[in-house]
């Protein structure tokens, strides 16, 4: 999968949103709220093919967590951003 374009990443009031830009994203009428941790993810990953299994190995990386919890937490994320519709 990876994140669509014409979706970017900004820091508005110190939270961290997603929103869609162009001709492309004229229906995207959403601002998507990510915390620290997504955040994180998502500018890892802009531009580049993942799977969960990338998500929860940078997860595992960058905090102290295990993989299988890592891996349950970036499914759920990567299942979330389908649901809204940021990643193909």
């Amino acid at each position: 999968m990876k994140i669509k374009e014409g979706f970017v990443l900004r820091t508005i009031c110190g939270q961290h949103v997603i929103s869609g830009e162009g001709s492309a994203n004229v229906n995207f009428s959403k601002l998507v709220s990510l915390n620290e941790t997504a955040a994180y993810l998502y500018k890892a990953v802009e531009g580049k093919e993942f799977t969960p299994e990338t998500l929860a190995d940078l997860l595992t990386a960058e905090y102290e967590v295990d993989r299988e919890t890592a891996l349950k937490d970036a499914t759920a994320l990567c299942e979330q951003w389908q649901e809204v519709g940021i990643i193909a």
